[in-house]
Order: structure tokens, then sequence, then C-alpha cells
């Protein structure tokens, strides 16, 4: 874990959350880049490889974000790859709320506002992250990604939202069971890649 005041930023961007529990909400989404997760289905591989993206600073992160929205989702690539305490500090100590998308494969740090936990297979969440989850969102590539969503929802907090997400290049095959297992389990919710229909970043 990287423990400096600098990080790997893909991109910057202000646009609309397109999942999940704040959904359709203006956000300001800081990519980070690093991630060793390796989710063949993943939609920002380029943001893998974290030397491949310009570095930069606490502050100068800071100050390109829009006064419009006091929302700040920190995500990648896999976010917890950074030592992110001071980082969410900065920005707190600023007026923002603080959200982060991960994976939970890395112990997590900072101080945040929403914990959106996405687990995957391929490299299993840390367990100190799912009572801290507010919301849980399991990505449906196949049909037995259905069983390992509810694996997954049996560890997290009572109170956490759980949401299915089809996988964007099997969603017309995958949506007919989502809709049946959210039927059978409406303890669940479907959310959409709706900034993909939007297209808006």
């Amino acid at each position: 874990m990287q423990l400096d005041q600098e990080f790997r930023v893909m991109e910057h961007f202000y646009t609309i959350q397109g999942e999940g529990y704040h959904q359709g909400k203006a956000a300001y989404f800081v990519r980070l880049g690093g991630c060793d997760v390796g989710c063949h289905w993943c939609d920002v591989k380029e943001s893998w490889e974290g030397k491949a993206h310009p570095i930069m600073s606490i502050e100068e992160i800071r100050s390109n974000i829009s006064q419009k929205t006091d929302i700040v989702v920190v995500t990648g690539g896999e976010p917890l790859v950074y030592h992110l305490t001071d980082f969410t500090q900065n920005l707190k100590q600023n007026g923002y709320k603080t959200h982060i998308e991960t994976s939970g494969a890395y112990a997590l740090t900072g101080s945040w506002d929403w914990i959106c936990l996405s687990p995957k297979k391929f490299k299993l969440p840390k367990k100190e992250i799912y009572p801290l989850a507010n919301e849980l969102k399991c990505i449906v590539y196949n049909k037995h990604d259905l069983k390992f969503a509810q694996e997954q929802a049996s560890l997290v907090d009572e109170h956490c939202h759980l949401y299915l997400q089809p996988e964007w290049s099997t969603r017309e095959k995958m949506m007919p069971l989502i809709v049946d297992f959210v039927k059978d389990n409406p303890q669940w919710r479907v959310t959409l890649q709706t900034h993909k229909y939007l297209d808006v970043p």
C-alpha cells in the first residue's frame, strides 16, 4: 500500500452517478490508477497499470473538484491500493462527502461517508470491510454470480443495501435471471449502468 501524498490518477470528472444507491446524483469522480484484481470483463482495464497514469498531489486533485456538488467518489482501478486517510480528511475539511467504490481486496483506509463494496471472486474482500459497507453491489456475468451474491450478502450488516448489476456485455442474457431472482428475494434491488444509457462518463 502506498503511504505518500501523491496518487496515480487515470481521470477525474464531474458527472452523474450511474449506479447503486446514489444513482442519478451529480458527483465528482476521481479514478485512481492501479488494480490487480483482474476482472476479465472490466470496462476500465486501462486503469490497471498504475504507472501509466500521471501523478497528482492531494491539493492538485482537490483544486480540480467542481464546487457544484458535495459528493466526491473515489474509484479505480482499485482505490485501496493507496493509503487514503489524508486525502479523505482533506476532502472533508473542505466540505465534501466522501464515497468509495471498492472491491475491498485491500485494507480499508480513509474516512468515508459511503462505502460501496463490489466484491470479486478473483480476489475476495478483507473480512473487516463487510460490516462497514453501506452498499453491496454484485456484478452478474453468469448464473453462478447470483449464488456468489448471496454468499457475500450473508457477510454484510443487516442495514447494508443489496444490489445486483448485470455485466454490460451479458446484460440481455442476465437481466431475466436477475429480475426473477429479485422477485424471489426482494431484499435485493436491480441497478443498471445508467451512465452508459445517458452517454455520460
